[in-house]
């Protein structure tokens, strides 16, 4: 609703108020003249002094120049109708809306009232310095209330501002953090079997069976994508059943041993009833600690051990390290990274290191009850 629409009951209200017999003449009284019986001229005054209030917020300083001329004659012709109670959310208007010159406004509006007090003087006036001073501090305290609600609403917008840029970051490195885990444990995959595929040329079955592999891993890899790129769509629902957990690390052990990797996989206790947090962490950790056995050390013992106890689950991937490692991709040094932010942020523990005897070691303790 335009605000025009929204401010014009207001001064409608005042207008109203002013012609109301029982309020004739109780209005501001500044300069103490005799009162004069309202005339023509009056509606005029009124009209000024109400009817730009409907304006006030889209033009503020149209709508402060125009009550301000109103309430001159008010005082000046003596009709003190309650109307000229209008300057003052005239001012505070102004004070809170104007976006330009508006220290030219506070120069003219100061002048002008400089203007009506001596004249009021010169029409026998008693208020004396003292009273027009104290009415124009009045005043002024009223635009002073304007600036301040600006001032509030100014920094409440630059509040939510900063909110939406540090939601717009963090959104970012989810995404990317997401991208990271379903890509690069497919697309390490595919080229570990692609290498190994060019020493099977002497062999059509085995070489067969690998194509077949590969094929098949670039097909989970555009379906997870897919289903990346539905999370990210507005109307997707939050109860995808298709969100990855610790009950998916079968299919994802055995898609790591179709590629080359030797995998003991050990799971005992109970999961959880539900997917939340802590089942597509456990998920992701595995998936990059595999990733990684992939990448560093083809060939070489690999395994994982997932323990649901009370309240938490438990993840141990260990890799011996002793495969050739050969033709597998370089690591961003992201993944690492972004399981201990996901498993901190859970309030859990997460390390990764080289083994004294040789290999790498993936730890994780994964609070439960963290609902997606």
């Amino acid at each position: 609703m335009p605000t025009t629409v929204r401010d014009l009951p207001l001064a409608l209200a005042f207008a109203l108020l002013a012609v109301v017999p029982a309020l004739e003449r109780h209005g501001t009284q500044l300069g103490d003249l005799p009162a004069r019986p309202y005339d023509t001229l009056t509606a005029v005054v009124i009209a000024l002094e109400c009817l730009p209030l409907a304006v006030r917020r889209r033009w503020p300083a149209v709508c402060l120049a125009l009550v301000s001329l109103g309430f001159v004659v008010d005082q000046v012709r003596s009709y003190h109708t309650v109307a000229g109670a209008g300057l003052a959310v005239a001012l505070v208007s102004a004070g809170a809306y104007a976006e330009q010159r508006r220290w030219a406004v506070v120069g003219l509006g100061s002048a002008a009232y400089l203007l009506l007090a001596i004249a009021l003087d010169r029409l026998g006036s008693g208020e004396g310095v003292v009273g027009f001073t104290t009415f124009y501090l009045l005043l002024a305290s009223a635009w002073g209330i304007g600036a301040w609600l600006r001032q509030n609403r100014t920094a409440e917008a630059e509040r939510r501002r900063q909110v939406e840029e540090v939601t717009r970051a963090a959104e970012r490195t989810r995404i990317a953090r997401e991208l990271h885990d379903v890509v690069t444990h497919h697309v390490t995959a595919m080229v570990v079997q692609a290498e190994a595929a060019r020493y099977l040329t002497g062999a059509p079955d085995r070489l067969d069976q690998t194509l077949t592999a590969i094929t098949d891993t670039g097909r989970r890899a555009v379906g997870d994508l897919r289903q990346l790129l539905d999370l990210l769509n507005p109307d997707h629902r939050t109860d995808d059943p298709r969100t990855p957990s610790a009950g998916d690390l079968g299919t994802l052990v055995a898609q790591t041993r179709q590629a080359g990797q030797p995998v003991e996989f050990v799971q005992d206790g109970t999961p959880p009833a539900a997917t939340g947090s802590t089942e597509v962490t456990a998920y992701r950790v595995v998936q990059e600690a595999l990733t990684n056995a992939l990448k560093h050390a083809h060939g070489s013992r690999t395994r994982v051990h997932i323990h649901h106890g009370q309240g938490q689950t438990t993840v141990e991937i260990s890799t011996d390290g002793s495969g050739s490692g050969s033709g597998s991709p370089g690591g961003s040094g992201r993944g690492l990274a972004g399981l201990r932010e996901r498993v901190t942020v859970l309030g859990g523990d997460f390390s990764a290191s080289a083994q004294a005897g040789g290999g790498f070691l993936v730890r994780a303790r994964i609070p439960a009850g963290n609902p997606s």
